[in-house]
């Protein structure tokens, strides 16, 4: 080994980093366990020789593919145990970021819920070629299996993800625009405007984890949905901020409490209006989130 291995090994590992980021967070649906798990790709990285690797990209995708879905173990244990929904720790930007490492690699929570529903190889598979284009065959070594059996694997997974995923993508201007409009209706206690917004069969998911207050299912329909948002807001929440942010790519927003996250709350439109509010509020889930310096309504 060279005095210049170790630089070179730090490059490649920079250079393919954000898809190794992106491959362990779509995996796990946590930003803190895919950072744990570049901190272990890079310890077992460091200690190869380079110089050997003709594929450092594949090499690497393959280290933190097989590390998250050891990791996914104990995750699964402890969701079982979890309480109330489960949504993915969120990735929050400054609106219109560009550059950034999560950002380029942001997923929607919506996709990364529909994820969750399939098992780890599913998982793994349909992230490494659906997401980043590795080819079955390259797949197949990465997870110890046939190239066959990957192929069943794969198509298994986008059948599925198909079935679930949104069928609608609503542009990010819309998007602002309805965000906007609704968190109007919200602090001005507009129920009949939030109503009209609201598709008849919308769905409200709150992931408080059992430590802070959040509904301990899922919540459907209009009325309910309006009626337990407006008693959310109607909680006294010391120094309260809000915040136009980006959350996985998508124009959300963030509600801080003297200058701390509160709350991340996510959109799902299609053509017939709000049919999905996703409120995270677990805060072990918000650590990583730093409130951006101006605030849109404090």
């Amino acid at each position: 080994m060279t005095d210049e291995t170790p630089a070179l090994a730090l490059s490649l590992f920079q250079e393919h980093r954000s898809v190794l980021f992106g491959i362990a967070y779509r995996m796990l649906g946590s930003a803190a366990d895919a950072e744990d798990i570049l901190q272990d790709a890079w310890l077992a990285w460091s200690r190869v020789d380079t110089a050997g690797i003709t594929e450092p990209r594949a090499y690497l995708a393959r280290t933190v593919t097989n590390l998250s879905l050891n990791r996914l173990g104990s995750a699964a244990v402890q969701r079982e145990s979890y309480v109330g929904p489960w949504l993915p720790e969120p990735l929050v930007t400054a609106p219109d970021a560009s550059g950034g490492v999560e950002q380029a690699e942001a997923i929607s929570l919506a996709m990364l819920v529909v994820l969750e529903s399939l098992s780890p190889l599913e998982r793994a598979v349909f992230i490494l070629k659906e997401v980043f284009g590795f080819p079955y065959a390259e797949i197949a070594g990465m997870v110890d299996r046939t190239e066959a059996s990957v192929r069943q694997v794969g198509s298994r997974a986008r059948s599925h993800v198909l079935a679930r995923r949104p069928r609608y993508e609503a542009p990010p201007e819309v998007r602002r625009k309805v965000t906007d409009e609704f968190l109007a209706a919200c602090v001005g206690g507009d129920l009949n405007r939030m109503m009209e917004m609201l598709a008849p069969d919308v769905t409200v998911w709150s992931d408080g984890g059992g430590k802070v207050r959040a509904a301990l299912r899922p919540i459907f329909g209009a009325d309910k949905a309006v009626r337990w948002i407006l008693g959310i807001l109607a909680t006294p929440v010391p120094d309260m901020a809000v915040h136009h942010v980006d959350v996985n790519g998508q124009p959300g927003l963030l509600v801080t409490s003297a200058g701390v996250a509160d709350n991340v709350i996510v959109l799902e439109l299609n053509e017939t209006g709000i049919v999905g509010v996703r409120v995270v509020r677990n805060p072990d889930k918000l650590r990583l989130v730093t409130p951006p310096s101006q605030a849109f309504l404090q």
